[in-house]
This record gives C-alpha cells, structure tokens and sequence, in this order.
C-alpha cells in the first residue's frame, strides 16, 4: 500500500503558531490561533481547486473544508462560553 502524497508546490509553504509555554513546562497555543489555521487550510485547498489544480478532488475538498471550519466554530464557541462562564 502506497501513501498519497500532494506535491511539493502545495506543501512548500510554512506556518507559524506562537507557542507558550506555562509554569509547569505544558505547550500552550492560542484557540484563536488554532481555529484561524483551520480556516486558512480549508481556504487554500478551496483556492488550489477554483485555480484548476487537477489532482484535487472538488468534492472533497469542499467536504474537508466544511468540517474543518465546522471544528474551528467549535472551538470559537467553546471558548467565548468559557471566557462567558457559561457550564
């Protein structure tokens, strides 16, 4: 069984997520953060695919985008119900 790989010209690009580190040594990133990457994701492979990029699946795509931007409004809520005290 082979992996799938996309090619280079989709993976060439790099991100960077500040990290903190509290008292006791555990890696922290921002929610914020977190969902926007989610939401930049799903945006690019929507690019790449109105671009024409071939090798892209339309169809999946869209269904990966959907659930990434699903889970990042998860996040979002959680948080703001967090910061709201709300159980």
């Amino acid at each position: 069984m082979s992996a799938s790989r996309l090619p280079s010209r989709f993976v060439n690009r790099e991100v960077t997520l500040p990290l903190i580190v509290d008292d006791r040594g555990t890696l922290q990133v921002a929610a914020a953060d977190v969902s926007k990457l989610l939401r930049t994701v799903g945006a690019r492979w929507l690019h790449l695919v109105e671009a024409g990029e071939q090798v892209l699946d339309e169809d999946t795509v869209a269904a990966l985008t959907i659930e990434l931007a699903k889970l990042a409004d998860r996040i979002d809520v959680a948080c703001i119900a967090h910061s709201s005290g709300a159980p």
